[in-house]
């Protein structure tokens, strides 16, 4: 099969996506990804828009960054096999890009330096492995959170809410200083894509400020919290071991190709645009709605919960957006104004990393089937995709050295959602 171009998106959460560089979903080898490139072209016009277009279907390319607009960059992750040619038409179409990452997979490689060392250094001193100066994986993570359940029993419960395809246990990790259940609750998850590893990072970041630092008490005074830092963990684990820039759950699917994406799996407007039918699209969305198991889990869950949980926020990567439903066509819900004050009050919280806000399928594209617009169907008020950093420069593969940045400029905008919530009667 020919190797695939991928094109760099902001928001991976709603791009439309190929394989890449090679569908390799059926077996077990390692994918490199040496002598691909990451090129950010940028059209200025209507038909230069059309232009890259057509490139994407003339060579398959998988979308990483969309552009919807005049001005407005479109990353393309090049086959080494096809960048003299594209060079060239991109020369005669007089359509300006320039080369981000010379190699990815040198890219991949210097990504995550120091997860032996730091890990192995965490596990001395605290009995676990995690820490936010590199990734970890499933494992490290699950460590962690049954540390922290095991250690703070009366603030941290660990709830399984079913198991992945592989058979990994599915955990939302429930933070609250009191047993009755029944304060407003906020509820965030990460790891919907499996290559979007800052998702989870900031996800397990939220958690640890809220249990083991004594200052940040009053975030749950009034509030309790459910978190879900890995929802896709057979993914996730894959991007570590096998192919780095996989996407999709790992379910088979009657074809050589595995896994749907999660975030079109959602029970509301499923299977309408920014979607396939296609099983070895990036953007496959199942066979039927809530066909993985780990989103029937996930919706089961929250549904039991929808009348506590108050914010629902779902962190992606990358383009810095605080993304507002719906996301399944450029429709506004009835409270979309209320909705943008509370996403720009919190935006306003970042110092490092400037984010936008607005209706997603406005801002980047149409994709139906998204947690979000599920999760605001069901009577959700304040549901929202948050694409984290950065912008593009390293796009999926942000080198670990950005955890900690990236993590503390997020958290005090939780301040804002829990100020809202802590004035809602359940």
């Amino acid at each position: 099969m020919t190797l695939l171009l991928a094109i760099v998106v902001f928001s991976c959460v709603f791009v439309a996506c190929q394989t890449a560089p090679q569908d390799q979903s059926w077996t077990e080898d390692v994918v490199s990804y040496s002598g691909f490139q990451l090129w950010s072209a940028t059209p200025r016009n209507k038909t230069e828009r059309e232009f890259l277009l057509k490139i994407r279907q003339d060579y398959e390319l998988e979308v990483w960054r969309e552009s919807r607009s005049d001005n407005r960059p479109v990353d393309l992750l090049i086959s080494p096999d096809f960048q003299t040619e594209l060079k060239l038409r991109l020369a005669d179409a007089q359509i300006p890009y320039e080369v981000k990452i010379a190699d990815m997979q040198t890219e991949i490689n210097n990504e995550n330096p120091n997860i032996t060392d730091s890990g192995t250094e965490f596990e001395n001193r605290f009995s676990h492995k995690m820490d936010w100066n590199s990734y970890h994986r499933v494992d490290d993570i699950y460590g962690y959170l049954n540390y922290l359940a095991d250690t703070y029993p009366r603030l941290v419960q660990l709830v399984s809410v079913g198991s992945s395809y592989e058979g990994r246990p599915l955990y939302v990790v429930r933070i609250s200083s009191s047993s009755s259940g029944t304060k407003p609750a906020i509820w965030i998850d990460g790891g919907i894509h499996a290559r979007e590893w800052i998702s989870p990072a900031v996800a397990t970041y939220i958690i640890q400020q809220l249990v083991e630092v004594a200052d940040n008490e009053r975030l749950l005074r009034n509030v309790d919290w459910y978190i879900m830092p890995v929802m896709n963990p057979d993914g996730y684990e894959y991007t570590h071991v096998n192919n780095r820039l996989w996407r999709k759950t790992r379910s088979m699917t009657g074809s050589r190709c595995r896994g749907a994406d999660p975030n079109r799996n959602f029970g509301y407007q499923w299977g309408g645009k920014g979607t396939s039918r296609d099983k070895c699209s990036e953007i496959y969305h199942g066979s039927n709605a809530f066909s993985e198991p780990e989103t029937r889990a996930v919706s089961n869950f929250i549904s039991g919960k929808a009348n506590q949980i108050q914010v629902y926020l779902t962190l992606h990567s990358y383009g810095q957006y605080l993304l507002i439903p719906w996301g399944y066509a450029v429709e506004y819900p009835a409270d979309y104004n209320e909705m943008r004050d509370l996403a720009k009050a919190a935006a306003s919280k970042f110092r490092r990393y400037k984010y936008t806000v607005g209706n997603s399928a406005d801002l980047l594209y149409p994709a139906a089937g998204g947690s979000d617009d599920w999760a605001k169907s069901i009577g959700i008020k304040y549901s929202y995709t948050v694409e984290l950093a950065d912008t593009g420069r390293h796009g999926f593969i942000l080198p670990a050295s950005f955890i900690q940045p990236v993590c503390e400029d997020f958290f005090p905008a939780l301040e804002v959602f829990v100020d809202k919530v802590a004035t809602i009667k359940v």
